[in-house]
């Protein structure tokens, strides 16, 4: 039997080559027109166009498995299994650009031309979760069946931008001009804090695109929340304000770039304290410390806030708890 590999030209094309298993002699090498298409289970199939009649043993697509990862440039590497005649750690680079990163999915842009010169564009989707790593670095988890996920890692540094919303860039050199291009990719989601030493950013609430990062202990002032992430990545700096809601808890309202407000919520023991401020104790919605005091001026505290004023003098020394669904 003979031994296949495949390869990618320049302009994305399959190329098939075939060799004699037990000589070693080539039998032939021939770049095939078509175009790639992801399929279910996020396989790669290449769909060829309609061979001529002097190449009647092309047949009309090619179902390739093997695993998605993203090489150093930004574009989408497929490294092929072993199975039949195919060759053990083929790798398919298709060079492209990144067109859009939504909640569940990843959009890739290819170009390429057939053997008329004709210049074409068309996009493949891979859907799965994008989530951080071990080293707070985004990453996207491409779903696989038997839960064998592969992960393309986006090695390049990220930053939130005045719209706390998380940007990524990378720079490509188009060869043949030689001109470096930026590209951009902005997630849209929502900030959240429930553990210690954990930020979130929820892309969908529905699924498991959230970027959970590790950090250092959060500094929480009247105005803004700031973690350090270290890794080289800038400190986020979340801009709100504090406000106090008998049936919610504490929130710290955000204004996005869509602007909406949208907040986050903390449960929390608070008492007054000698001076013009109240003392919080910030506790998640399941009551759990997550390790992070804040004070308050109580002429920051309007509407419900000065209702939960009253209550504190009430009270005297005795903390009052707020949040996770209880009102006070």
């Amino acid at each position: 039997m003979a031994k296949v590999r495949y390869e990618i030209d320049p302009h994305n094309r399959l190329i098939v080559e075939e060799t004699e298993k037990k000589t070693g002699v080539k039998r032939f090498r021939k770049v095939i027109d078509g175009r790639f298409k992801i399929g279910i289970d996020d396989t790669l199939t290449y769909h060829i166009k309609a061979p001529s009649r002097y190449d009647l043993d092309t047949p009309h697509q090619i179902k390739l498995r093997g695993k998605w990862s993203l090489d150093k440039n930004h574009d989408l590497r497929f490294t092929l299994d072993k199975w039949r005649r195919q060759t053990f750690g083929d790798q398919l680079t298709l060079k492209g650009d990144i067109a859009d990163a939504s909640k569940n999915s990843l959009l890739f842009a290819v170009t390429t031309r057939t053997k008329d010169n004709v210049r074409s564009v068309y996009t493949l989707k891979l859907k799965g979760a994008w989530q951080a790593d071990e080293y707070n670095r985004l990453t996207f988890r491409v779903n696989k069946k038997g839960g064998r996920d592969d992960t393309l890692s986006f090695e390049g540094k990220w930053k939130v931008n005045k719209k706390h919303e998380i940007v990524y860039q990378y720079q490509k050199t188009q060869l043949k001009r030689k001109i470096k291009e930026i590209h951009t990719l902005i997630f849209k989601g929502c900030w959240e804090i429930k553990e210690k030493a954990r930020l979130s950013y929820i892309i969908d609430k529905n699924s498991n695109s959230i970027f959970n990062f590790k950090t250092k202990l959060g500094i929480f002032k009247d105005r803004y929340i700031k973690y350090e992430l270290g890794m080289g990545l800038s400190p986020i700096i979340l801009f709100g304000k504090w406000k106090i809601k008998k049936d919610k808890g504490l929130l710290f309202e955000i204004e996005y770039g869509d602007k909406k407000v949208r907040a986050i919520t903390f449960g929390a023991e608070a008492k007054l304290t000698d001076r013009d401020t109240i003392s919080f104790k910030l506790k998640n919605d399941l009551n759990k410390d997550i390790g992070i005091n804040l004070k308050l001026s109580r002429r920051m505290l309007k509407g419900d806030g000065e209702a939960f004023l009253r209550l504190l003098k009430s009270k005297r020394e005795s903390a009052v708890f707020i949040g996770a669904g209880k009102r006070w």
